[in-house]
């Protein structure tokens, strides 16, 4: 596995120290190990792990702005977990509503000694946080107007929405709320995965 990820960061033209590469497959070790028990990912295979949760999360960073982050519906920490270790300077807040989810990345975040992670058990809508966020995160929602309706209280001011996804849909732009618009679409190429990856930019 080791140098499997070794060797797809090196395709994606990254340079990710040794001890956060460490990191990275130490949190796909206890996916898979936890998998079996909780149900976490659909993917059971820890190789395809690295492609479709490490590489296709971390392939993100070079277009994160600011320093504060929050991944909704992060699942079992994708892409916050793989991004924070690979980030330590910038703080990231995982949230989902599931209890098991957040038990996993707390978990996570105690063995691999990852200092930049806050985990939250809470619906999206019912989530106030003191202060807005930099850049809100999500590869998980249907569709980019339910991502920007449901967390529409979440970025600061000047942030940004950040979704991930396959294709882009014209029609799923088209359907956004009139205050939103995209400001960028960035092509995103991860080694070993085939299909298209796009992250869509929103502001308000």
């Amino acid at each position: 596995m080791k140098q499997q990820l070794s060797k797809l960061i090196e395709q994606a033209g990254m340079d990710i120290p040794a001890h956060q590469q460490d990191q990275l497959i130490g949190y796909v070790e206890m996916l898979h190990k936890w998998n079996k028990a909780y149900n976490l990912t659909s993917v059971r295979d820890p190789n395809e792990m690295i492609i479709k949760h490490i590489m296709d999360s971390i392939v993100v960073s070079q277009h994160l702005e600011g320093s504060t982050f929050i991944d909704v519906g992060t699942g079992p920490g994708l892409p916050g977990i793989p991004l924070a270790i690979i980030n330590p300077e910038k703080s990231f807040t995982l949230l989902d509503s599931l209890g098991k989810r957040i038990r996993f990345i707390r978990q996570v975040v105690h063995e691999l000694k990852i200092n930049n992670v806050t985990a939250v058990q809470s619906r999206v809508e019912d989530f106030q946080p003191e202060v807005g966020f930099d850049g809100v995160l999500s590869r998980a929602f249907a569709s980019m107007s339910d991502m920007v309706n449901w967390c529409h209280h979440l970025p600061a001011a000047h942030g940004h929405f950040l979704a991930l996804k396959g294709q882009v849909d014209q029609v799923e732009i088209d359907e956004l709320p009139s205050d939103c618009s995209v400001t960028g679409i960035k092509p995103l190429t991860v080694p070993g995965l085939e299909g298209q990856r796009h992250l869509v930019i929103l502001a308000r």
